[in-house]
């Protein structure tokens, strides 16, 4: 028997749709190494981009109304890009700054035991029949943290599991779930609520400038998408994921030991030096004219939420030697860096990994054959001409497809808006309804495509706990999360528009 799965039980675990996922899991491990996937894409990159070059492939650019022609990677210029931006393509790429970022004041918590007490402490306390709703429910909360959320809660979560005895891999799917596919929803008003809008607004000020998209126009129907998520994800993963896992059996073990008199102290004084680390943040966001606030004295688009990662870096670091001091496994301050260092070691194959998908999207971008492909995609739904709600669905649908391929929100919504938010107005469709689609068909697709920069670091989570997983495992592992919640989501959205609930703050789905 595998170690690490019972696979006779999960192939007999009958039904169409666990064969589904089954066939999609083997084709998918049949993939080779995440490296050589993108080495092999990259090189099919090239031949795309020459071939289109060629062809003097162009479209004008419905935002800027200038002409994008694809570039040729194999031109002169082309060549140049490639041998002038090797090294800015791999230290550029955002997210490699953001894990490190992350995993060196989590790793410090996790080396020094607290991630472990606190789920010992937390397992006591829960009630073990809603441990998979608070999971993604806290995994869609964890929005607010922006790209952080995807490297803090999926491991969090399959310690949680685990420690529970529950499969690892449940509790992993489950946090990404949250944290992944439901990464638009919240009942809180996040940076993406500030950034999508901002983005609309600008594009309505070319067809009717009295028209403003705000980020709480889309807070109604994002607040009960949470809970509604978080419910279905809840479901998901006790009856569809673990059952199909079956029973873990592998080399990884949870703690669970009573606390010690001093673990517990350790915990009552990392919980006094978190709170006085945020009362200091919000004291700071009270006093007039902060640095941490914007310019107009409000939160949105303030450096707070844009500066969220080394706040929350600073989180971990505090909590994570506060912790360390007080069970006495820090016990100098030069042992902060050595268990840091510890800690990026788990990282170097992401890394390695990181230098070739920083290449690939690199030239993907330069190449401009997103764009190119958005446009032309767009443009064909648009000819469709359809003039009832189910536009907007068809809408959700196409963004759920672009999505596979142009991984960033803001840059796949700053491309789509500028056609399909004057269409849908010509349709008496209020902007904030059009850019509501765009995110339920965005946020369902974003984590069962390697082309996700977070894909990768992902994949090394889960092979800590299956050392024979491949692409197909991560894939299968979130496909019915992704179809349920847009089946979901689709039929909220709906529902929002047939009984005529507000989106968000007086704002319906018509304009008139």
């Amino acid at each position: 028997m595998n170690k690490h799965l019972d696979t006779t039980q999960k192939e007999n675990n009958g039904g169409a749709f666990n064969k589904f996922l089954n066939v999609v899991e083997k084709i998918g491990n049949k993939l080779p190494h995440p490296f050589m996937l993108f080495l092999y894409l990259t090189l099919i990159l090239v031949a795309i981009s020459f071939i289109l070059g060629s062809m003097n492939a162009s479209v004008v650019h419905p935002n800027t109304g200038e002409t994008v022609t694809v570039n040729n990677l194999l031109s002169k210029e082309g060549i140049r890009y490639i041998l002038g931006n090797t090294l800015s393509n791999f230290t550029g790429f955002a997210p490699l700054g953001l894990v490190l970022t992350m995993m060196l004041g989590i790793g410090l918590s996790e080396k020094v035991g607290l991630f472990s007490a606190l789920m010992t402490k937390a397992i006591t306390k829960t009630p073990k029949r809603i441990v998979s709703f608070m999971v993604v429910f806290i995994g869609i909360l964890g929005n607010i943290a922006s790209d952080a959320a995807f490297v803090v809660i999926p491991p969090l979560a399959a310690l949680v599991f685990l420690s529970l005895g529950r499969h690892p891999l449940a509790g992993l799917a489950a946090g990404l779930a949250g944290a992944g596919i439901g990464f638009t929803a919240n009942i809180l008003i996040a940076g993406t609520d500030a950034l999508l809008s901002g983005i609309s607004t600008e594009v309505m000020k070319t067809i009717d400038p009295s028209i403003m998209v705000s980020p709480l126009d889309n807070w109604f129907f994002m607040s009960v998408s949470t809970f509604l998520l978080a419910f279905l994800g809840a479901f998901v993963t006790d009856k569809i994921v673990e059952p199909r896992l079956g029973k873990y059996n592998g080399d990884k073990k949870a703690d669970l030991h009573d606390l010690s008199p001093l673990e517990n102290r350790a915990l009552r004084n990392t919980g006094i030096a978190a709170l006085l680390y945020m009362a200091v943040i919000v004291t700071l966001l009270l006093i007039p004219n902060s640095p941490l606030l914007n310019d107009d004295g409000t939160i949105l688009r303030s450096p707070f939420l844009s500066g969220i990662v080394p706040l929350l870096f600073g989180l971990f670091v505090t909590t994570g030697i506060t912790y360390g001091v007080s069970v006495k496994e820090i016990k100098s301050a030069a042992d902060v860096p050595n268990i840091m260092a510890e800690a990026i070691k788990d990282l170097s194959g992401y890394i390695v990994l990181i230098f070739i998908i920083g290449q690939f999207i690199g030239y993907f971008n330069w190449t401009n054959i997103a764009t190119w492909m958005a446009v032309n995609l767009a443009s064909l739904l648009e000819a469709i001409n359809l003039t009832n709600v189910f536009a907007i669905v068809l809408f959700t649908l196409l963004v759920a497809i672009l999505s596979l391929f142009i991984i960033s929100g803001s840059a796949l919504w700053s491309l789509v808006a500028p056609i399909f938010v004057p269409t849908f107005y010509l349709l008496d469709y209020h902007p904030a309804l059009v850019q509501l689609a765009y995110r339920v068909g965005e946020s369902s697709t974003n984590m069962v495509t390697p082309l996700n920069p977070y894909f990768a670091i992902i994949l090394g989570f889960v092979l800590i706990y299956n050392k024979k997983a491949g692409i197909g495992t991560l894939m299968s592992l979130m496909i019915p999360y992704t179809i349920v919640f847009l089946i979901a989501w689709i039929l909220l959205m709906l529902a929002f528009v047939f009984f005529n609930i507000p989106i968000g703050p007086g704002v319906h789905y018509y304009l008139n």
